[in-house]
């Protein structure tokens, strides 16, 4: 958060209600189907006592996971202002730099936990809109056969609108879903006022009771209890976005009260009725308000799925600059916000999958069971990643560390294993997309070391070559040629094809190597490191956060401070092709599987182009193409 937000009140306010829209739109719309889910048939019989059990059930794991775990905690965990997995990730693997072998487990585990987010990304669309819609069988029964293709309607809609980018629908965001909050809590107050003793759940034995007097549906229960914090992950992820006070202002003064609100609103009403358990958040409005709560639920599930697609865009774009997925297009939908992106194939990958998931699935409550794995997966991802950032990053005492974590590990992992039991009733679909996109990550990774490794093995010493070609000097022609290559201080194919073919060198030479740290942001002070390679030629390091867009171009003005001139149109970027292939012979354990090697080369030929991703002009790009056998 800025300075200036800090300050001003007025910003502050405009932050919080911008993060009301953004973060809490996922977590916001899980009284639509949490509650229902609970107490779904052959789950949790619906009794008195098991109603209050539940309220103070959920209650304290509001409490529990998000107050205490995300708000309190881990948004002081933040990557220079930056939150979210992968800036968890590698927040947590710099600080145990020093244990390669610790390191290479959390680097393996945490982009596990990002795989598992793109399950939760198809699931979220789809459950949340399916329960918002599946309002109208509560309105009219009659309308139930159009609740699948009204969904996908709505979803067509939203994928479509995406290539248009968040800024213009954006800034509606926030008071729709603070509109959306406070009809959360004018819906339960009522049922409360009616029924006050349902307030007694806010006491904590209520819980413990129910968990001790029948373990076997407590343990049933937790696995549908969860869904009341499905989207805490963005209270961390968005940390960037709007900053830890906006995001703690909005959790306590707004969203946890009308959380709380309509939950015990809801138990209120099952208490006197019943038969409501059917659809009990629908159930709780009066017949006239149904059609506009139906409405205006559909739009807050719409504000929740986009979150989550915005935030696919930009986890995805993070993995590229950090080497874990090959490049891929990607739109800038905003000339001021940086963070504002489009990834065309992503997109229609997720609708491609949310479309498969309202289909075979059908309905919310089906859903429910696919969604809370995906949940608790990446929630104790995070809370494993929390203990070494505390304990090795801030050097806390490690009992400490362990009090500090163990609690919400015990929490997370008690969830896990509820929901690991409906792996087969459909939690199945987000381990799978969760292991085909590791698959694909991991591939990726080792793939790129290897090709780098083959590389390196023929690679010349760059300051030995520039000496040796000046023993009998090429001719040289007007303009400075850019060399961009992977490896610094070796020599560019693309200079040795040049040299070969062209037979002449420019009168300025640059070699130029883009380095992604693991940090958000780097600064232009620290953008550039130039070591001079005597007869105008000049070795160029480029520096770039996960979070910054790799211009070349643009980061090779700031060479002017170390006197070297470029007239843009009067430079050349020259980059080398790698053609890669699948190894013809195996290499005594060293490489990939066969398979793997195969999906590699895939990955590789159909990445974008580099030319793109770096930015560069492209009516002054010389490519020349080099074959690599892994």
């Amino acid at each position: 958060m800025t300075p200036t937000a800090k300050r001003d009140p007025a910003a502050t306010a405009g932050l919080t209600l911008a993060a009301l829209g953004v973060v809490y739109g996922d977590i916001g719309t899980s009284p639509l189907y949490a509650l229902k889910e609970v107490f779904a048939p052959e789950r949790v019989p619906l009794t008195p006592d098991n109603v209050l059990g539940i309220l103070s059930l959920v209650f304290w794991t509001l409490t529990i996971v998000v107050s205490l775990k995300y708000v309190v905690l881990i948004l002081r965990a933040d990557n220079n202002g930056e939150g979210g997995l992968i800036a968890m990730l590698a927040l947590a693997a710099g600080a145990v730099r020093d244990r390669p072998v610790l390191r290479r487990r959390l680097l393996v585990l945490g982009i596990f936990g990002t795989a598992i987010f793109f399950g939760d990304g198809v699931i979220t669309p789809a459950i949340s809109v399916l329960s918002a819609v599946e309002g109208l069988e509560v309105a009219a029964p009659a309308l139930h056969r159009w609740i699948v293709p009204l969904t996908l309607v709505v979803l067509t809609v939203l994928f479509a609108a995406q290539r248009f980018g968040t800024g213009i629908v954006g800034r509606f965001f926030g008071p729709v879903t603070l509109a959306w909050f406070a009809v959360l809590a004018l819906l339960g107050l009522p049922h409360v006022a009616a029924h006050p003793q349902v307030l007694v759940a806010l006491l904590p034995h209520h819980a413990l009771g129910f968990l001790v007097a029948h373990p076997g549906t407590a343990f049933v229960a937790l696995g549908a209890v969860v869904l009341c914090v499905t989207g805490a992950e963005a209270l961390y992820a968005d940390l960037g976005h709007f900053g830890k006070r906006p995001i703690r202002i909005a959790w306590f003064g707004v969203v946890l009260p009308a959380l709380v609100i309509n939950y015990f609103g809801q138990g209120a009403m099952l208490l006197q009725r019943p038969e409501n358990v059917r659809n009990p958040f629908y159930e709780m409005a009066p017949e006239w308000a149904l059609f506009p709560l139906i409405a205006l639920a559909t739009l807050a599930t719409v504000i929740a799925s986009q979150a989550l697609i915005t935030a696919a865009f930009s986890v995805t774009k993070q993995a590229i600059q950090l080497g874990y997925l090959p490049r891929l297009r990607i739109d800038h939908t905003s000339v001021r916000e940086t963070g504002q992106v489009y990834v065309p194939f992503v997109n229609w990958a997720l609708y491609g999958c949310v479309v498969f998931a309202v289909v075979v699935f059908g309905s919310s409550g089906a859903l429910a069971s696919a969604y809370g794995i995906a949940v608790t997966i990446d929630m104790t991802i995070t809370t494993v990643m929390t203990f070494f950032v505390i304990r090795y990053a801030w050097r806390l005492p490690p009992a400490l560390c362990v009090a500090a974590t163990g609690t919400f590990f015990v929490v997370d992992v008690t969830f896990l294993a509820a929901n690991v039991v409906k792996v087969l009733e459909g939690g199945w679909f987000p381990l799978v997309i969760g292991a085909a996109m590791f698959t694909l990550m991991a591939t990726w990774k080792q793939g790129r070391a290897l090709l780098a490794e083959r590389l390196r093995d023929e690679a010349i010493d760059l300051p030995s070559f520039i000496e040796s070609i000046f023993v009998s000097p090429p001719q040289r022609v007007p303009g400075t040629a850019v060399f961009l290559h992977a490896e610094r201080g070796a020599t560019p194919f693309a200079l040795l094809h040049n040299l070969k073919h062209n037979k002449v060198l420019h009168e300025q030479n640059l070699f130029v190597t883009v380095v992604q740290h693991e940090v958000p942001w780097i600064g232009f002070e620290r953008r550039m490191q130039v070591e001079p390679l005597g007869h105008d030629c000049w070795q160029v390091l480029l520096n770039f956060g996960f979070k910054n867009d790799p211009d070349v171009p643009e980061a090779l003005k700031l060479l002017a401070q170390h006197g070297v001139q470029l007239d843009d149109m009067e430079t050349s970027y020259f980059l080398s092709r790698d053609s890669v292939a699948p190894a013809l012979r195996a290499r005594g354990g060293r490489g990939m599987a066969r398979w793997r090697e195969k999906l590699f080369a895939s990955m590789h030929r159909n990445a974008a182009a580099a030319a793109d991703f770096l930015n560069l002009p492209a009516n002054r790009i010389v490519e020349l193409g080099t074959k690599v056998e892994l």
